[in-house]
């Protein structure tokens, strides 16, 4: 077999077997890629543990972050996973390979009256405008992945009960809720404004959010919009929608949510990933404290 057909054949594998999304497989497939470039003429099937330790020290000599670096090494490590597993080499050997560190930083969220600004910012005026307020409101009031949201369609809706059905990471089904003043905009998106931007069949399995061209709305519109939202406001912070994300859940925590609720809300895998969340919170009151505690100081 010759090197893209092993990566052709692994793409197969991170869909079909490991469900990674699309956006997933291109950086692993991309991290393997660039992998077997570097070993040119080598045979990938006879690559022993000393030549990938050479690899990292290859690309800890790059301008890469630990997470990106860490990524990079993830990718080649499951690529070799899947050789073994198909046979195809007698012995896993980077099955030893430790993942390096990462620095845990503090994930950027915003306060309750500047998301509240942000969405006032955006001018409802316009079919397209209202769209994206509403679709900004869903971010900061569900916790959804950018992604989700993009991959909605009408049949993932239960306004009856204020549930939206989404599928996260691996494909994994969870539900999330939104109160009642975000449902009734949206009902108002579906029944009036989505036909002002184009008219569509609404069946079960179409897109939620379209475009002028009734395609689905993609991830990169949603950031256009926010990106332009956030100019013309003059907002300071640094704020991409998966901030909203961060919010919500820094919000939830902090009005005395179970990190339990809090980590089936987001759809993490692990609580791990939803603890960070504490540190925020915690962050906060230390920073309410000594701004508001006469001793404090």
């Amino acid at each position: 077999m010759s090197k893209n057909e092993f990566l052709e054949d692994f793409k197969i594998y991170l869909k079909s077997e490991k469900n990674f999304s699309a956006h997933t497989i291109r950086a692993y497939c991309a991290d393997v890629y660039t992998f077997l470039l570097w070993i040119d003429k080598l045979n990938p099937l006879e690559i022993e543990a000393e030549k990938f330790s050479e690899y990292i020290h290859f690309i800890s000599q790059i301008n890469y972050t630990k997470t990106t670096i860490a990524r990079k090494i993830a990718s080649i490590r499951a690529f070799y996973k899947f050789l073994y597993q198909e046979e195809l080499i007698e012995y896993n050997p980077l099955e030893s390979i430790s993942i390096p560190k990462q620095n845990k930083t503090l994930p950027h969220f915003l306060y309750e009256d500047e998301v509240e600004n942000i969405l006032r910012g955006i001018k409802i005026d316009t079919p397209s405008g209202y769209r994206n307020r509403i679709i900004l409101e869903l971010l900061w009031v569900s916790g959804m992945r950018i992604s989700e949201l993009s991959s909605l369609n009408y049949e993932n809706l239960n306004l009856e009960q204020n549930e939206i059905r989404v599928f996260g990471k691996g494909a994994k089904e969870r539900i999330v809720l939104i109160p009642d003043k975000t449902k009734e905009g949206l009902i108002n998106y579906i029944e009036n404004v989505s036909d002002l931007i184009c008219k569509t069949d609404k069946k079960p399995s179409s897109p939620l959010f379209i475009n002028y061209n009734g395609y689905r709305l993609q991830n990169q519109s949603i950031r256009k919009a926010l990106r332009e939202c956030i100019k013309n406001i003059h907002f300071t912070k640094y704020v991409t929608p998966h901030v909203f994300r961060h919010s919500f859940a820094t919000k939830m925590l902090e009005h005395g949510a179970d990190l339990r609720i809090v980590q089936e809300l987001l759809g993490h895998a692990s609580i791990k990933n939803t603890q960070i969340y504490t540190h925020v919170s915690i962050q906060r009151l230390k920073d309410v404290y000594e701004t508001t505690h006469p001793l404090a100081n």
